[in-house]
């Protein structure tokens, strides 16, 4: 790739300011490393404009000198899909106004440098929700959420990124400003334009700014904590609720008995929810908009008739707002605590909802086979057959060992994923880490319509180049080089 020229930072730097033009390596460090060190690229800058217009300046001159954009909002994804590789790295961070919260046609504007927690709070002051919820809110931002089309725990009852997007406004590949902040629920103009760049990772053009859903603020919360005797019997459990609850089920979330036990080995102060241990857990959440609907009875009646049922063996209903708290820190937590039990290879895959219990066996078993020791930490989603299945080291292993053994372990978890019909990537998208991996398992007939989108709206290859796409021989390998 081409390096910027010392003339084209010299433009950029009379239009947005020396300071917004970062040059020494020092002040580039935190934009070249991604959220989990498994990369680090390299860059001639960081640029940071301040609006739509100065992004749009930024790239329309990149595109005219040939310098590959890498755009980036809280640099917290987990593919490597920020990392940059030559050319400049286009922080959006600066563009962070609520543009318009308008609570009467349930939506809010937002650029695409506002920080998730931010929209959240500009929805909640107008009484409403913005749901989209994951464990990075406090950083990420709204730009890098849509680019990712991220899930989070929410998506269950509202869905993912893409359900909460009614316009975008967009820089092009050449500069141009594709303006389609429209606050509609239906417009049949024609191809839905924005559901191209919604999940593309930055390679197909730059998110300004959105016009998102808001929904009903929940005034009636009450979470419980079941224990169930395997993955099945959670499915079983999940299923008889969501057909008693409906749509006030709005959340359930699944956790083995690996990974509560290390959340309460490495979580001061966490207390554990039921007596004994079981084999498989959920974190269930029902909500109702409605502050005079009690909702503990409800749930009370539905997890009674699944303990009658066998379905379940222990649950705990939460008694407080504090409470419902503390159960979910142990869902939250998670993948802090993961971290401290060593080396982890991760997978953020998705089947069918039908078969998610199935597959968490059989790829338990098939990694355990390929190596006596390994803890499989299988967790995730279960209303949306979304499962983090992670992998830590067995106790005594050396980590680089361990973490070698990456493609092996890819190989067997995705095997099984696709010849379930499922999904290599749920929620955190391909970017380099995945890229290889999608090159094997995506139908070639899309792949091909995918490089067709790819080289229609970006000839050039400036956008995010070598994410999602291998459209470069000399971009490096996918493989991860650390933890």
């Amino acid at each position: 790739m081409p390096d910027p020229a010392s003339d084209i930072l010299n433009i950029l730097s009379a239009r947005l300011g020396e300071a917004n033009v970062i040059r020494d390596p020092a002040g580039m460090e935190g934009y070249l490393v991604e959220e989990r060190r498994l990369y680090r690229g390299a860059a001639q800058a960081v640029i940071r404009p301040g609006s739509t217009e100065e992004v749009a300046f930024v790239v329309r001159e990149c595109a005219g000198a040939g310098v590959p954009v890498v755009p980036q909002g809280g640099n917290t994804g987990l593919v490597g899909g920020g990392v940059p590789h030559g050319g400049i790295v286009l922080s959006l961070a600066r563009l962070d106004r609520i543009r318009e919260v308008n609570p009467f046609n349930a939506t809010l504007t937002a650029e695409a440098g506002c920080i998730l927690r931010d929209v959240q709070e500009a929805a909640k002051a107008a009484d409403c929700l913005f749901p989209l919820s994951l464990a990075s809110e406090g950083s990420c931002r709204i730009g890098g959420n849509i680019a990712t089309n991220a899930g989070g725990v929410n998506v269950l009852r509202y869905g993912n990124t893409r359900d909460l997007v009614l316009g975008l406004e967009v820089v092009l590949a050449d500069g141009r400003i594709w303006n389609g902040l429209k606050a509609l629920r239906k417009d049949n103009t024609g191809y839905d334009l924005k559901n191209l760049f919604i999940g593309s990772e930055g390679t197909l053009g730059i998110v300004s700014a959105a016009v998102l859903k808001l929904f009903p603020q929940p005034k009636s919360q009450v979470a419980a904590f079941v224990g169930c005797a395997s993955p099945h019997a959670a499915l079983q459990l999940f299923e008889g609720l969501r057909r008693r609850l409906g749509d006030q089920l709005t959340a359930f979330e699944f956790m083995p008995r690996f990974a509560l036990q290390i959340v309460l080995k490495h979580t001061p102060g966490a207390v554990r929810p039921l007596n004994g241990e079981h084999e498989a857990y959920a974190l269930i959440e029902v909500s109702s908009p409605d502050p005079e609907l009690d909702l503990r009875p409800r749930l009370e009646r539905a997890l009674e008739a699944a303990l009658e049922a066998g379905i379940v063996e222990d649950a705990a209903i939460a008694a407080s707002e504090a409470q419902n708290d503390a159960l979910w820190s142990l869902r939250e937590s998670l993948s802090h605590v993961q971290r401290l039990e060593g080396g982890s290879i991760k997978h953020d895959v998705a089947v069918p909802v039908s078969d998610v219990a199935d597959f968490i066996v059989t790829a338990t078993r098939a990694c355990e086979e390929a190596l006596p020791g390994v803890r499989v930490c299988a967790f995730g989603h279960f209303g949306d057959g979304n499962i983090h299945f992670n992998l830590s080291q067995p106790v005594g292993m050396e980590k680089a060992a361990f973490l070698a053994q990456w493609e092996r372990f890819n190989r067997i978890v995705h095997d099984i994923v696709h010849a379930m019909n499922g999904s290599i990537s749920a929620e955190h998208g391909v970017g380099l880490i995945k890229r290889d991996e999608l090159a094997r398992y995506k139908d070639p007939v899309a792949l091909d319509l995918m490089r067709t989108l790819k080289m229609a709206l970006d000839p050039q290859n400036i956008l995010n180049p070598g994410k999602v796409l291998a459209l470069e021989a000399d971009l490096p390998p996918s493989l991860p080089v650390g933890a």
